[in-house]
């Protein structure tokens, strides 16, 4: 049986070019049998990740889209296994964890729970999504806008809790894989590091 074929996503900037060369490996080496295609997307204006990352989403036409933020990376099974939990849960969205590379994990708790509706929580980004699903929800608010990230009374989780939680109120089933999958760097060098989505850190 011919496995579905998935794109990765992969928003990115200028001033990022060795941490895109670890993520481009990582994407390369995967054990995954069907196809992988990448799609890098360049911020050339400075729009930030979420409005970067809807442009590759929007261009995705392949059955699934896995995201990887450029920064980050999988490891050799991620894609594998994912797609193995989709198949075996029938989930539209499955999610792993990560190692913490540089610093610590500050939601430890979520490890292993399994995904719960009714207390939707955060999933991160780097996710296996129905490429259909992921569209129909999206990581912009009404109007093409993306969330006020420097406002007080945001969710902690931010815009990718957001886009979780508009895929499970559509209806689609989520899965949580509890294994370690991919590494989330924590990093900064002086002028640029970690973006929590905000276009200034980016």
């Amino acid at each position: 049986m011919k496995l579905p074929e998935i794109t990765v996503v992969t928003p990115t900037i200028g001033p990022r070019e060795l941490q895109l060369h670890r993520a481009r490996f990582s994407v390369d080496i995967q054990t995954y049998t069907g196809e992988v295609r990448h799609l890098i997307v360049e911020d050339e204006n400075h729009d930030g990740a979420p409005i970067t990352r809807q442009r590759g989403l929007d261009a995705v036409d392949t059955e699934w889209v896995a995201f990887l933020d450029d920064d980050d990376e999988f490891l050799q099974q991620h894609l594998e296994r994912l797609m193995w939990a989709a198949n075996e849960h029938d989930a539209d969205y499955v999610y792993s964890w990560y190692n913490v590379i540089g610093g610590t994990d500050p939601r430890p708790e979520e490890f292993g729970r399994p995904w719960d509706p009714s207390d939707p929580r955060q999933t991160t980004i780097t996710t296996l999504v129905r490429t259909n699903v992921a569209q129909a929800a999206g990581f912009l608010l009404e109007g093409g806008e993306t969330e006020d990230l420097t406002s007080p009374d945001r969710h902690y989780a931010g815009e990718d809790w957001r886009f979780t939680k508009r895929i499970a109120d559509s209806g689609a089933t989520i899965f949580h894989l509890p294994e370690k999958t991919w590494l989330w760097y924590h990093w900064h060098n002086g002028t640029h590091g970690n973006t929590s989505g905000l276009p200034k850190n980016w």
